[in-house]
């Protein structure tokens, strides 16, 4: 039997009431029964009744890492098996694709496994324990996923900055079966490409974005595209693919750059006569815009601005800036296809940002079509933060 207790501040009940998963350090009025760091907990409110049950970690400001709102629910084996089973079964529709093989089996809160990421890569499997909750569970969670996926072999990137906030190390490496090769093949849409696991981005590749990729193929045909923060050229496959006549792939490394050319020789676009600059995307922007060149598409995929709230206004300021460039380096009639990943923006607040880069830059602009992330990386009603990715198809005139 549990007996060890979080009690709540009086008046700090509500968002647990409403099934947020987290309970910041702020909320908590005292501990009970001495638990360790990893351990499971019960959160009582003031009256000393229960409201919810999660695992323990006073490193972390997320306090308790809520799961389970039902006291007859114990946080066990079988637990995280239904979690993660749930979260695989919820991808059904994509194991059943003949034109894609990779995706996200398990995107962390919104799947109940909190700090938990698993992505597909064909027969490959891509973890990231980015929590204590699940990093004390780890046995379990990588054998039900062996179990249930059957895997050629499965390699951890742990490395995020959020282990650092949950007192833990950086990890990575494989973790079981095989070792994956140097750069794993997969398909999306139809589309080939060559990941690197080991030392791309996130996982090595954004699956967020593939139906977003499938959705901006409209917009290419003929068209003189610059595709900034190309990383390995996924946005630029898809736009050879629908008969651009031209692209320009920018990104700070040579390194991605050079893998962006690998993939579109792979899908077949070697002969054409594309750009790729390695260089800061901010500076050559403005170059170009000294120059007068101009592009009928401009792709703004940038990485994360903004970690935290406190990062805010600075994160703020760069979106506006970058987006303000791409404006001004469109024609007339041209279409800005702009993300932002920073979870502490929402697309209201991205929104608003376009609307001051469209009044600075004298042009008129149109959203067109709204984006976010694809159906792999579900949203928690209970939980915003896990809609992260926000996008939007304008218009400029």
């Amino acid at each position: 039997m549990i007996t060890k207790q979080v009690i709540l501040k009086k008046g700090r009940e509500k968002s647990v009431k409403n099934r947020h998963p987290w309970l910041f350090s702020g909320a908590v009025s005292r501990v009970e029964g001495n638990p360790a760091n990893g351990d499971v907990v019960d959160v009582w409110n003031h009256r000393a009744r229960f409201v919810a049950r999660g695992i323990y970690n006073e490193k972390s400001q997320i306090r308790v890492r809520l799961l389970t709102w039902n006291p007859n629910d114990p946080i066990d084996e079988i637990f995280w098996q239904r979690r993660i089973s749930r979260a695989i079964v919820g991808r059904h529709h994509l194991k059943q694709a003949q034109d894609t093989d990779a995706y996200r089996l398990i995107h962390s809160e919104a799947d109940g496994v909190p700090g938990f990421i698993a992505d597909l890569y064909g027969t490959w499997v891509v973890v990231q324990f980015l929590s204590l909750a699940t990093e004390k569970h780890r046995r379990i969670i990588l054998n039900t996923l062996v179990d249930l996926v059957e895997p050629q072999g499965i390699y951890e990137r742990s490395d995020g900055d959020s282990r650092e906030k949950e007192g833990l190390v950086p990890v990575a490496g494989p973790v079981w079966g095989e070792v994956p090769p140097e750069l794993i093949e997969i398909v999306e849409n139809g589309h080939t490409f060559l990941v690197d696991v080991a030392l791309g981005h996130k996982t090595g590749f954004y699956l967020d974005q593939r139906e977003n990729r499938q959705k901006a193929t409209k917009y290419f045909a003929g068209k003189e595209v610059l595709n900034a923060f190309a990383y390995t050229g996924a946005f630029s496959v898809y736009a050879a693919h629908a008969g651009a006549a031209r692209i320009m792939n920018i990104d700070s490394s040579e390194r991605v750059l050079q893998l962006a050319e690998r993939n579109m020789r792979r899908n077949g676009f070697g002969e054409r006569e594309d750009i790729y600059a390695a260089a800061d995307v901010f500076e050559i922007l403005r170059a170009y815009q000294e120059n007068k060149w101009k592009f009928d598409v401009v792709i703004l995929d940038p990485p994360k601005f903004a970690h935290n709230n406190r990062q805010l206004k600075n994160a703020t300021a760069g979106y506006k800036d970058i987006n303000l460039l791409a404006m001004k380096l469109l024609k007339r009639g041209g279409t800005l296809i702009t993300f932002s990943c920073s979870g502490a923006v929402s697309a209201d607040l991205f929104q608003k940002v376009l609307f001051g880069a469209a009044v600075d830059a004298g042009r008129t602009v149109q959203i067109i079509e709204p984006l976010s992330q694809g159906s792999d990386h579900p949203v928690l009603l209970t939980c915003p933060e896990t809609a992260y990715l926000k996008g939007f198809v304008c218009r400029v005139w």
